[in-house]
């Protein structure tokens, strides 16, 4: 759903944002007591990520508490944590204040159970990464759980040690959750962000009074979108998800290095640097922030792993930073490559080398220069244009051996016009979800879903343009879910004066797909076609969400 809007003006929420639309790239930390079973509990390996530990294991209070004796990260460095942000090209850094276990990794008043007074380190770790942070010109910022802590008896999440039903959430977020923002937002300085999570029993009125204190604190700082019921300053994403297309709206993707957040012994699934490029290159291809966690061991150390691959992407964009710091989003819909924008330029990625050539369909801007970012002299590329593309000659070797980037220097705003899916070698049309146009106040692309959703005005309707060059005749399926209590809703799938009717089917969820087979629609001529698909009937509410319609050759 649309992001709403926070607490103050939009001039102020602008204002806030400024920075970290230009940053688009952020080191997450996650450390906490959960680093010193680090997986395992009474010799047994506990599955899922390491900072759940707790919650896996279902380990009582009173035993998870002893942790605390057990930490004292005497290797702890800000210096040197910071450092590593900073060398792999990253510009803000949030680091756990206090997870879902409750434990404060700040100095507080609120409670005994934080890390200065419960742990044989005595030091505030957020203090000395805070005066770094400073010193560096890395923007500081706090994760807090604000809404799911085990420790709690009146907060949300722990159901072995507390009664689920005697749980009052909103003394805990009077006695616990206020008094420690107000410590985050007045002992540390100024912060980019405050990064809540996982919303679960917090009510709409408590979001939106989190995000106004947070505000009244400090004016400057952004609300995750975490904070919950659209309270936040800008959307946060599932965790290591990246939308199907550009999202028109200021969103970040929170994602791992390996497959844990927390330290796990046993967790040494990491990912290639090319795919973490790649994957920071897509983000910022599609309007985002990327956000990489490393997960440092109980003794204060990030894994070697973790330096090894965030120095690599740090060498990537000391060459090619310019293409990543500022960007903006693709004007291309469809495109085998990546490309980020600024101003009077568009970077395109080419992570697979088109050795001598690059064709840029669609493209009608004059250029006035092409040139590679990883030619030191930019030495300028030849241009022409072949019908509906622009051509750029290339040379034979890739300058860069993960993401080479071209820079067009063009004339005026992107202009490009759209190019129809193409019929597939055997035939087939598939039309997406993602590369549906949407005509409505309500119907919208949902990409953690990747279908089309909200669909709840009877006048809104979807449609693709397509292209042929075998025509014939064409099976017609539609691939939708819908809730039993919403199914019913009529439709017509169309293209030209040919329809065919369909009635929405119950799947058990909305996440729940099926494919429905229409019937069969005749296209006798090589050429551009649009198919719509719109409601004929609503009766519950909402038509379905549709993740694709799909042409298939009929006899």
């Amino acid at each position: 759903m649309a992001q709403e809007q926070s607490e103050g003006t939009q001039e102020q929420r602008e204002q806030r944002l400024a920075w970290w639309r230009e940053a688009r790239f952020g080191m997450f930390i996650h450390w906490g007591l959960y680093a010193v079973p680090a997986g395992v509990w009474k010799g047994e390996q506990i599955g899922g990520i390491g900072e759940w530990i707790m919650h896996r294991a279902r380990i009582p209070v009173a035993e998870y508490e002893q942790l605390a004796a057990q930490f004292n990260p005497v290797q702890f460095d800000a210096e040197a944590w910071v450092s590593l942000a900073k060398e792999a090209g990253m510009k803000y850094l949030v680091i756990t204040a206090k997870h879902h276990d409750g434990f404060a990794m700040f100095g507080s008043q609120v409670n005994g159970y934080n890390i200065v007074d419960a742990t044989p380190f005595g030091r505030d770790p957020m203090k000395e990464l805070a005066e770094a942070c400073a010193r560096q010109g890395i923007r500081f910022c706090f994760y807090y759980s604000h809404a799911q802590d085990w420790h709690e008896p009146d907060a949300a999440g722990n159901d072995w040690d507390f009664d689920e039903e005697t749980k009052d959430f909103a003394r805990y977020f009077d006695r616990v959750v206020k008094p420690h923002v107000r410590e985050l937002l007045s002992n540390y300085g100024p912060l980019g962000l405050i990064w809540f999570d996982t919303p679960r029993t917090i009510t709409a009125e408590q979001s939106r009074e989190l995000a106004a204190l947070v505000h009244e604190l400090q004016p400057d700082c952004l609300v995750s979108g975490r904070v919950g019921h659209g309270a936040g300053d800008y959307r946060q994403m599932g965790d290591n998800q990246i939308p199907a297309t550009v999202i028109p709206e200021d969103w970040e993707t929170p994602a791992t290095l390996n497959d844990t957040w927390g330290f796990k012994t046993n967790d040494h699934n990491w990912k290639p640097v090319e795919v973490l490029v790649a994957k920071l290159v897509d983000i910022v291809s599609k309007g985002g922030n990327y956000l990489l966690n490393v997960g440092p061991t109980a003794e204060g150390v990030i894994p070697a792993p973790s330096i090894e691959r965030l120095q690599a992407v740090g060498r990537w964009l000391q060459v090619n930073g310019e293409a990543i710091y500022g960007c903006g989003a693709t004007p291309f819909k469809r495109l085998a490559w990546r490309c980020t924008t600024k101003p009077g330029k568009l970077y395109l990625h080419l992570l697979d080398w088109p050795a001598g050539r690059v064709e840029i369909p669609g493209l009608n801007n004059p250029i006035t220069r092409a040139y590679l970012l990883a030619d030191p002299a930019h030495a300028p590329l030849a241009v022409s244009r072949q019908g509906e593309a622009v051509v750029v000659s290339l040379p034979d070797g890739a300058p860069d051996p993960i993401d080479s980037v071209l820079v067009l220097e063009i004339e005026g705003e992107p202009d490009v016009t759209p190019i129809p899916i193409r019929q597939a070698e055997d035939g087939t049309v598939a039309l997406p979800a993602v590369e549906a146009e949407l005509d409505g106040r309500q119907v919208r692309y949902e990409p953690d879903k990747d279908c089309i959703g909200y669909w709840t005005e009877p006048r809104d309707r979807v449609q693709w343009e397509f292209e042929i060059s075998r025509p014939g005749a064409f099976a017609v399926t539609l691939i939708q879910a819908c809730t039993d209590g919403n199914a019913g809703s009529e439709y017509q799938v169309s293209v030209g004066e040919q329809s065919l009717a369909g009635t929405v089917q119950a799947t058990g969820s909305w996440t729940s797909f099926t494919e429905v087979a229409l019937g069969t629609l005749r296209l006798p001529e090589a050429g551009r076609y649009a198919l719509g698909v719109k409601a004929i009937k609503m009766p519950r509410g909402a038509v379905m969400n549709l993740r694709s319609v799909v042409l298939r050759p009929a006899p």
